[in-house]
C-alpha cells in the first residue's frame, strides 16, 4: 500500500482569489488588446517568418525556409476574438504565400498540431476550401512518416523527397496525430489519413507494460522502449489527451477503451496524494492547510516504482483532460496543485519537485496548459473561483512576460529574467484560453468542438 506523504504547506496565497467575481468583459477586452500588442510586434519585426524574438526584435524560423507558424496558429484565435479585418488580411496572406513544396525535413508532430490542425480549423470556421486543399497537400506530404515496420511514425519527414529520419520517438509524437489526420479523412473522404494515424496510436498503446503504462522513448522500427520512465509530462502528455479526445470527436470505441485502461494505470501508479499539516505565514498572515490536493509523478513503466516526484507546466494540462472525462473531483484536486506551483513565484516553473518543495527547472515558455485547465473547470463547474484563479494567472502573466513589442518567455520564474523567445502557441493557445475563459459562453460552443493539443477547435461536421 502506498504511504501518504505528509509535509508542511508552503503557499503564497493572494487575497484576490477570495475577492468578488472579476469583471469578465473588462478582462476579455484586455486579452484581446494584448493579443493585438503581441501580434503587431510579430508583424513589425517577423512578418513572413515563423516566430518573433521579442527582445532582439528579430525573427526566428524553424527550418531553412519559413512555414508561417505564427500566422497559421493565430488565425482561429483572431476569428474567435472578432478581428474580422485582421483575419481577412492574414487569411489572404497565408493562402497566397504558404507552400509545402519545400525540400525541408520537418518534425511530423509539430507540423501536424500547428499547421495541419490550424488549416483544418480555419477551413471549418471560414468555409474557404483553399484551407482544406492546403491541409490535404500537407497531409499527403507527411504520410511517408508512417512507413515504419511498426506503423508508428518517424519523427522527421522531408516534405518534398519523402525521406524519413529519427526512428527513436515518444508516445506524444506517435500518438498525437489522430485528431488532425482523422479530421482530414472525414473532410476529404480519404480514409488513409485516419487509418495511418489510428494505427500509430493503437501500436503505441499495444506496447504498454503489463501494468498499463507507456514509457518515454520508443524505437518505431523495432517497437522497443529505449527509456521506461512513465509520467504525464512532455514526451507522453498529449498521447493520453488524444486517446480520450478521439473517443469524443470520432465516437471511436477503441479510443474510449484505451482511455479507461490508461487512466486506471495513471491513477494507480503515477498519482501521489499529499496530505498537508500545519500552517505557514505569508506576509505576516497565517495560511490554512489544504488537504484536497493531488500530484502526478514519475514511475518505471514496468514496475510502477516511483522514480521522481516532479510535476510541471506541461503536466498542468491533465486537469482539463480529467474534467473532460467526467472526473471533476480529481481534476479540481490536481488543478489546486498546478495553481499552488504557479503561486510560489507568481509564474509556474517548467518543473517542480513537490516532495522536496524545490524548483528543478525554472524556465517559463509562455505555456498555456494551466489556463486551459482553468477554462475547462470553469466550463464544467461555473464556479466563479476559477474566474478569480484565471484573473490572477492573467495579471501575473502580463506583469512578468510583457515586453514593448510582444511577450517573452522567462529564463527563470524566480529572477523573472526574460528569454528572447515567443513561440506561436502563445497566439494559438495561451491567449485563446485566457479569452475563452472570460468571454461570453456563446463565443464558442464548447460542447460542439474538440480542441487539438495546439487549441485549434475541430468540429464534428461529418
Amino acid at each position: 500500500m502506498r504511504k501518504l506523504l505528509v509535509f508542511p504547506l508552503v503557499l503564497a496565497l493572494l487575497p484576490s482569489i477570495h475577492a468578488q467575481q472579476p469583471n469578465r468583459v473588462k478582462l476579455a477586452t484586455e486579452v484581446k488588446n494584448e493579443f493585438l500588442h503581441a501580434w503587431n510586434g510579430y508583424k513589425k519585426y517577423a512578418w513572413g517568418h515563423d516566430d518573433l524574438n521579442p527582445l532582439s526584435k528579430t525573427y526566428h524560423d524553424w527550418y531553412a525556409q519559413p512555414l508561417l507558424m505564427t500566422p497559421v496558429d493565430a488565425l482561429d484565435t483572431m476569428w474567435l476574438m472578432g478581428f474580422k479585418d485582421e483575419y481577412a488580411k492574414t487569411q489572404r496572406y497565408v493562402l497566397d504565400t504558404l507552400s509545402f513544396d519545400k525540400d525541408l525535413s520537418v518534425q511530423n508532430f509539430e507540423v501536424t498540431i500547428r499547421l495541419l490542425g490550424g488549416l483544418l480549423s480555419n477551413y471549418q470556421l471560414s468555409g474557404d476550401k483553399r484551407f482544406l486543399q492546403l491541409a490535404e497537400d500537407l497531409g499527403n506530404r507527411l504520410l511517408p512518416a508512417f512507413d515504419s515496420p511498426t506503423g508508428m511514425p518517424y519523427r522527421y519527414v522531408n516534405l518534398r523527397t519523402k525521406a524519413v529520419s529519427k526512428p527513436v520517438s515518444n508516445p506524444a509524437e506517435t500518438g498525437t496525430l489522430l485528431i488532425e489526420f482523422g479530421a482530414l479523412s472525414k473532410l476529404t473522404g480519404n480514409p488513409v489519413f485516419y487509418d495511418k494515424a489510428k494505427r500509430a496510436l493503437v501500436e503505441t498503446y499495444k506496447r504498454r507494460s503489463s501494468i498499463g503504462l507507456v514509457g518515454e522513448w520508443i524505437n518505431v522500427e523495432t517497437g522497443t522502449w529505449t527509456k521506461t520512465d512513465s509520467h504525464i509530462s512532455g514526451a507522453i502528455d498529449s498521447y493520453y489527451e488524444y486517446v480520450l479526445k478521439c473517443s469524443v470527436l470520432f465516437k471511436d470505441p477503441d479510443c474510449g477503451s484505451m482511455w479507461r485502461n490508461s487512466v486506471t494505470a495513471i491513477n494507480t501508479y503515477l498519482q501521489n496524494p499529499i496530505a498537508y499539516s500545519g500552517t505557514r505565514k505569508h506576509e505576516g498572515k497565517p495560511i490554512e492547510s489544504v488537504a484536497a490536493r493531488v500530484w502526478y509523478g514519475h514511475a518505471d513503466m514496468n514496475t510502477g516504482k516511483r522514480s521522481a516526484t516532479t510535476y510541471g507546466a506541461l503536466d498542468a494540462f491533465f486537469p482539463a483532460v480529467l474534467a473532460l472525462s467526467g472526473d471533476l473531483e480529481k481534476a479540481k484536486q490536481l488543478q489546486e496543485s498546478s495553481f499552488f506551483m504557479w503561486k510560489l513565484n507568481h509564474i509556474e516553473p517548467e518543473e517542480y519537485d513537490y516532495f522536496a518543495d524545490k524548483i528543478t527547472s525554472p524556465g517559463y515558455a509562455l505555456r498555456p496548459e494551466i489556463v486551459e485547465s482553468t477554462y475547462y473547470l470553469y466550463h464544467y463547474t461555473r464556479d466563479p473561483y476559477y474566474l478569480r484563479m484565471g484573473e490572477q494567472l492573467w495579471r501575473d502573466f502580463v506583469k512578468y512576460c510583457r515586453t514593448d513589442e510582444g511577450y517573452a518567455a522567462l529564463k527563470s520564474v524566480v529572477t523573472k529574467q526574460k528569454a528572447d523567445a515567443m513561440q506561436s502557441f502563445l497566439f494559438a493557445e495561451t491567449f485563446k484560453y485566457f479569452y475563452l475563459l472570460f468571454a461570453p459562453a456563446e463565443t464558442l460552443d464548447f460542447d460542439s468542438v474538440v480542441f487539438n493539443t495546439e487549441a485549434h477547435p475541430i468540429k464534428r461536421t461529418w
